[in-house]
């Protein structure tokens, strides 16, 4: 690179124009912040797998890593690593291949411990995906021994926006974070994960300390059964996503704004004007424990 090159690199950095991206080295051990080892302990995961669905697929590879926090919700401790692949029985896709860089011969003879993943599961308060909704099936379908833990989901419930991130996407959140990983491998974002949980908005808080705090209060599940086609857009615009298993249109409400919603539903998805075909959603009590599946 040339002197000059330099020069106008330097000055465009100074003055915002260019972000200096840095790889992600997530360090086993004590990270320097918060109180002295925390008292706590959470345990990240991320699967990839043969598919998109849970009840047909085979998960290829699981990553898991534990950290310590204290009670601000600051990482004080990162554990070591652990990643199991596994044979799932038949040939990869040449799309899965391809999204995971993970081949036929990877996987030949290869299965995961059962038995160290789960205890790692059970040993922590929590446990921590970028897609709660996605992993925990996969996860529970796999290791029937780590079912009915507390789940929290990094994506969902945190308030990315309101952290001045422009989207939930796990690599995109930790570009503007200013780090770049090898996504679509379960160890690396397992570690961009634990990353981003460390951003700390501008009252200091974590986004790790405003997950647990959301993930802790128990919720309603709102399923617009009966609901006309013609409302749709009506739903989708209210914060509502299309369940393809349950054919329904679904989303989570806080305990404090059910019946805000219940009166929404009433005047927008079963008033007689927009054609039901039921009087009523379906309304279901969930917890950290029953969340996400």
């Amino acid at each position: 690179m040339s002197n000059q090159l330099a020069v106008d690199r330097d000055a465009a950095v100074e003055d915002g124009v260019v972000r200096v991206l840095h790889p992600l080295r997530l360090r086993e051990g004590s990270t320097g912040e918060g109180d002295g080892t925390g008292s706590y302990v959470g345990v990240g995961i991320d699967v990839e797998t043969t598919g998109l669905d849970a009840t047909t697929g085979r998960i290829i590879e699981l990553a898991l890593r534990r950290f310590r926090y204290d009670r601000n919700g600051v990482i004080t401790d990162i554990d070591e690593a652990h990643e199991w692949r596994e044979d799932p029985g038949e040939p990869l896709t040449p799309e899965i291949q391809a999204l995971t860089g993970i081949t036929d011969a990877d996987l030949e003879g290869r299965e995961i411990d059962e038995e160290a993943a789960t205890r790692l599961l059970r040993s922590a308060s929590f446990v921590v995906a970028h897609n709660g909704s996605f992993d925990r099936r996969w996860v529970e379908n796999r290791l029937p021994g780590a079912r009915g833990l507390n789940w929290c989901c990094s994506m969902s419930q945190v308030d990315w926006k309101a952290r001045n991130f422009d989207g939930k996407i796990l690599g995109y959140l930790l570009v503007q974070a200013g780090y770049y990983h090898c996504g679509h491998r379960a160890s690396a974002d397992v570690d961009a994960m634990i990353e981003i949980l460390r951003h700390r908005d501008a009252d200091d808080r974590t986004a790790l300390a405003e997950m647990i705090e959301r993930g802790a209060r128990p919720g309603w599940i709102v399923r617009a059964k009966g609901a006309d086609f013609g409302v749709k857009d009506l739903l989708k615009g209210r914060g509502y996503r299309w369940s393809a298993d349950d054919q329904v249109w679904w989303r989570e409400i806080e305990d404090a704004r059910l019946v805000e919603e219940q009166f929404w539903l009433a005047g927008h998805v079963y008033s007689m004007n927009a054609n039901p075909k039921a009087i009523c959603p379906d309304l279901e009590r969930v917890t950290s424990r029953t969340r996400f599946l």
